[in-house]
């Protein structure tokens, strides 16, 4: 539309230029040209000028010189004392020589020449009719008295009134097409925005990792772009739902391969309580009754021990049913704190939490608590006494929550990295190695991952769970 409206312009302008309007413009800068001229020729001819009559012929002379350059140009010299005293039109196509003065013209040639020779400046005017218009043109002469002016006069045909209000009117139309039309543009953009702006709010206030389906607007470039948004969120829906299945079965495929490891590990650990029951029961059937309570602590101990065991089993090959919600960051991780306190003061261990980034996280909190309790107690088995447990909780970029359990004690040793998350891997001789096992199980099932990185001094086990955060 822009270059349609220029291009009308130059098309105008180019039909304006070409017509009678620009005779105007033509015939008055020939008229100034000339009288121009002639008071230059004159300024040449008289170096000194003197006092009293100019010379007639020289200025007639200078007259038919100049203006036989000049077609449709007549003119002549006005003195204040003596009045229009030259004349010359030396391009008249009468039959015969033009020699007077247009009586209709002459009282606007003397009220011309009297203003230039007054203010010693060039003067022109220009009287418009309905057939023609007269262009007037006076300049001063070089004179003692400054009583000397010259001037020139021609005529333009009909139709220069016309073609230059033609112009003014056609580029008032033009000038209001434009106007209209970026008018019209201007409200078709600002509709487009207001959609653009529904749908962008509409995906902003999506709750959680959901994708929304984005209505139809009416505009139908952008009913193209929400279309295919709309056929990209059934296609990441499908994939969505495949990979969570994929993530289930391989949940379930490493629970399957754990459960083979951990039959010799079971084995083991029944048997010792079973074999250190059967000893104190063989030997309470040996020795006096008073000795019979000793061993039922005994036996009643190993029975608690093997409680413990089975409840941990169970809590590690049944499936994770997840319940999230959206949670308070600090009161849940003051809860951890609070949870983990009597067992670190009975090694005089220092609980530190810190939180930053977020404060509300979207995640199942009963499930995640057993996870991070179980790291927690991890670490305050082995910090050191007097040492310090640290849980800190932020936020990753991607919208993912990380949960850090640090300790300063010695460390995991090389040789039990590579089965650290496995059932029954532990370096303790009083320990089962399932917390860790659980605790890992808990992060698959929340679609993230639980990772062991090695400090200087001490451990930090990383938990990250790619829920939306705010």
């Amino acid at each position: 539309m822009l270059g349609v409206c220029a291009t009308l312009a130059v098309v105008m302008v180019t039909l304006y230029r070409s017509s009678a309007g620009a005779q105007v413009a033509d015939g008055q800068a020939v008229a100034e040209q000339s009288c121009r001229a002639i008071a230059t020729r004159y300024a040449k001819s008289v170096s000194d000028p003197a006092p009293g009559a100019p010379q007639i012929d020289l200025l007639q002379v200078l007259l038919q010189l100049v203006l036989i350059e000049a077609p449709h140009v007549e003119g002549g010299v006005w003195q204040a004392s003596g009045g229009l005293i030259a004349y010359a039109y030396p391009t008249y196509e009468g039959s015969s020589v033009k020699r007077d003065i247009p009586a209709a013209e002459q009282p606007l040639i003397v009220e011309l020449a009297q203003r230039a020779a007054r203010t010693q400046l060039l003067q022109t005017d220009v009287v418009r009719g309905s057939r023609e218009a007269l262009i007037v043109s006076s300049c001063p002469l070089a004179a003692p008295g400054q009583d000397l002016a010259a001037w020139t006069m021609t005529r333009t045909h009909a139709g220069a009134l016309a073609a230059q209000n033609t112009l003014r009117i056609g580029l008032g139309v033009l000038t209001a097409m434009v106007l209209a039309s970026g008018l019209w543009l201007g409200l078709i953009l600002r509709r487009g925005l207001r959609h653009v702006q529904q749908l962008e709010a509409r995906l902003v206030q999506a709750e959680g990792d959901a994708v929304p389906r984005l209505e139809r607007t009416g505009v139908r470039e952008l009913d193209r772009i929400v279309d295919s948004f709309n056929h990209y969120r059934l296609r990441f829906e499908e994939a969505r739902t495949g990979l969570r299945a994929a993530a289930q079965q391989r949940s379930r495929d490493q629970r399957l391969a754990a459960l083979g490891r951990m039959t010799g590990g079971i084995a083991h650990e029944i048997r010792n309580p079973i074999a250190a029951m059967r000893l104190k029961a063989e030997n309470a059937l040996a020795a006096a009754p008073e000795r019979h309570g000793d061993a039922l602590h005994a036996i009643v101990g190993q029975i608690d021990r093997l409680e413990g065991l089975v409840q941990s089993l169970l809590a590690l090959v049944q499936p994770v049913v997840l319940a999230p919600q959206r949670v308070a960051l600090a009161q849940w991780l003051d809860e951890r704190r609070q949870a983990i306190a009597p067992r670190a003061a009975e090694k005089s261990v220092a609980v530190d939490v810190r939180h930053g980034g977020a404060a509300q996280a979207l995640f199942d909190p009963v499930h995640l608590a057993r996870a991070v309790d179980n790291l927690l107690d991890n670490a305050v088995r082995h910090a050191p006494a007097g040492g310090c447990v640290t849980l800190e909780a932020m936020a990753a970029e991607g919208q993912s929550l990380i949960l850090h359990v640090d300790d300063d004690g010695p460390g995991v040793p090389d040789a039990l990295v590579p089965q650290l998350f496995e059932p029954f891997a532990t370096g303790r001789a009083d320990g089962t190695g399932l917390g860790l096992a659980l605790a890992r199980e808990v992060a698959l099932s929340h679609g993230g991952e639980l990772r062991h990185v090695a400090l200087k001094p001490g451990t930090r086990f990383e938990l990250e769970l790619p829920w939306r955060i705010s």
